[in-house]
């Protein structure tokens, strides 16, 4: 019976505190209910329109006139005949080539440069200097891709000021357009990439850095560690379980080949090494109005990011013991 009694108080208790946490907090819960509804309505409620991809031939006509998209005759193949015709699309393998090419190697280059960028900045000694490299690496991430992607059309033009520094150099004799050359489209889309969102991407881990004890610093210096060493033995095992979970994350948007980016540096010449899936999907759906193909691209797409994701996952798991579930 007292067993009982003292549960019942304990349960009694955590209930009291909850809501007393809860009324003390009130304000922190309201702006996280804001944010809750928000995804709710923009993330999960849009789902309900999944149920296109296995659509005959959605047409939002029917579908705004009806109000109910279910009325639309279902595809063949028990609703699977858009994801078929996918797979037996002439420019199928194009497609996943140029998306998964594109995004393997920003992991391998534009993943890990970020991090090497944070540990050298960590060690500058003059905060002047390092809070003026910080400024200007940041300051790309914060305009759009559609100013950027304007500037790089100027910069790679035939007479643009790569080139002009090319001829100046005597690299080249004469402009070369670089956007019109399908060769080239992989290393503008990665080096570009890069320029925008080092500084921005090197945040997280200089967080991650400034959480470190410095009294383990401290202890290795007097043990006569180099800087080097202590980089080695302390900065890069502390700041593990970050870089893994960053990690995890890169591997589960390797289906996204950063849609604005290529959207905006895009065209006919250069499309056999641009066209990702979404690029495609857009075109199907917008300019082709095949809504219902254009959707079950994107269910594709959706279903491997989540395959790769728990891949990455599972993994990271055993090795280091480091998950996101």
């Amino acid at each position: 019976m007292k067993n009982e009694k003292t549960e019942e108080l304990t349960i009694l208790t955590k209930r009291k505190s909850f809501w007393v946490r809860l009324r003390e907090e009130k304000y922190l819960q309201i702006m996280a209910i804001i944010g809750v509804i928000w995804m709710l309505i923009f993330n999960y409620a849009p789902m309900y329109g999944i149920l296109i991809a296995f659509k005959k031939n959605y047409k939002i006509t029917t579908a705004l006139f009806s109000m109910n998209f279910l009325k639309s005759e279902w595809a063949a193949m028990g609703g699977f005949q858009h994801f078929i015709n996918f797979f037996k699309d002439d420019e199928f393998f194009n497609i996943i080539t140029n998306t998964l090419g594109i995004s393997i190697i920003k992991l391998f280059i534009n993943f890990p440069l970020p991090i090497v960028f944070a540990l050298m900045l960590n060690e500058v000694r003059s905060a002047k200097f390092k809070k003026a490299i910080q400024t200007i690496s940041y300051m790309p991430h914060f305009l759009s891709w559609v100013v950027l992607g304007g500037i790089l059309t100027t910069w790679l033009g035939q007479t643009g000021l790569l080139n002009e520094l090319l001829i100046n150099i005597g690299a080249i004799k004469e402009g070369v357009p670089f956007l019109a050359y399908p060769k080239y489209f992989w290393g503008i889309v990665i080096i570009s990439d890069l320029w925008k969102e080092l500084g921005w991407s090197a945040i997280i881990y200089l967080a991650a850095i400034s959480g470190i004890d410095q009294e383990m610093y401290e202890a290795a210096r007097v043990d006569g560690a180099s800087r080097w060493k202590q980089i080695w033995s302390i900065t890069l095992p502390s700041i593990a379980p970050t870089v893994t979970i960053m990690f995890i994350l890169a591997v589960g948007g390797l289906m996204n080949s950063n849609f604005d980016q290529i959207f905006v540096l895009y065209n006919p010449l250069n499309a056999p090494r641009s066209n990702t899936i979404d690029i495609y999907t857009y075109t199907t759906a917008m300019r082709s109005m095949r809504y219902s193909y254009a959707s079950a691209i994107g269910l594709f797409k959706s279903v491997i990011a989540f395959f790769m994701l728990f891949v990455a996952n599972q993994i990271t798991k055993k090795l280091n013991d480091t998950s996101l579930f």
